[in-house]
């Protein structure tokens, strides 16, 4: 029995479909493999005993300290100004707003490298020496915090802007045609609404403050016992042949971002 004219175009573009699916896949998959393998890899490259060997070593309890005061610090401080700039851009209408934007965004284009240069340059500047005499930034724990905020900060931003765009606009208007004042209507109706994107914002820039290297190494140096963190303690292993070390706190970088990766997905869905 012939087959419709009508079906044949139908087959035709379900096939090409098909392969246009099958396509996406295989590029998915080729990237996962990628990026799956060198984790892998990374993590049978030593020994379970020979991580928590290297792992207990007083430097490394020291960083790995450091790490985690810093990181929750430049998240906090991230997610402080990430929250009002992030509503200004999105709900703010103003004459040069793309400028601002655009702005923004240049602590995620620079080189890591750069934005530690211009750290160390501006606190050679008058304003900056005046201000190292009141609180001394340039290698000193305070200054791997700056370092980590400059950047972490941006990504922030970006993550609280798109939570606002995606809020509507109305229960806060109603609230204050209710006689609530803007800053009111913001602190009881649209913050509540908007938690999981702070949390996710907080989380992103504790996952980036704690995986930052560039800014850290060129602005706060990379002392032992004084400003060494996770990543500079990597570079730090590797200058002296010491892979076993970096290895081990490579693993553990991994997994406390993993953590940080699988709590913002938990806290977004049960919200």
């Amino acid at each position: 029995m012939p087959v419709s004219t009508e079906s044949q175009p139908l087959s035709r573009r379900r096939r090409r479909i098909s392969g246009l699916w099958l396509a996406l896949s295989a590029v998915v998959a080729l990237y996962l493999a990628l990026v799956l393998g060198m984790l892998a890899a990374t993590a049978v490259h030593s020994p379970p005993w020979r991580v928590l060997q290297s792992l207990a070593s007083r430097e490394i309890r020291h960083a790995i300290g450091l790490s985690l005061t810093t990181s929750t610090l430049s998240a906090l401080l991230s997610l402080a100004v990430a929250v009002p700039i992030g509503y200004l851009l999105a709900r703010g209408a103003f004459r040069g707003k793309p400028i601002l934007d655009a702005a923004l965004d240049i602590p995620i284009v620079l080189p890591p490298m750069v934005v530690g240069l211009c750290l160390l340059i501006l606190f050679q500047t008058p304003l900056g020496q005046f201000v190292e005499r009141v609180v001394p930034f340039t290698y000193t724990v305070a200054g791997i915090v700056l370092a980590q905020f400059v950047i972490a900060a941006a990504f922030a931003i970006r993550t609280m802007r798109a939570t606002f765009d995606h809020l509507s606009p109305r229960p806060e208007d109603v609230a204050m045609t209710l006689g609530c004042s803007r800053a009111r209507a913001i602190w009881s109706v649209t913050l509540p609404a908007a938690y999981r994107g702070m949390l996710a914002a907080a989380g992103v820039a504790w996952a980036r403050s704690f995986g930052e290297f560039g800014p850290i190494l060129v602005f706060a140096g990379a002392t032992r016992m004084k400003t060494e963190v996770l990543p500079t303690s990597v570079w730090l292993e590797l200058s002296v042949g010491n892979l076993e070390a970096a290895v081990a706190v490579s693993v553990l970088m991994v997994a406390a971002a993993m953590l940080v990766l699988v709590g913002i997905r938990l806290a977004g869905e049960r919200a």
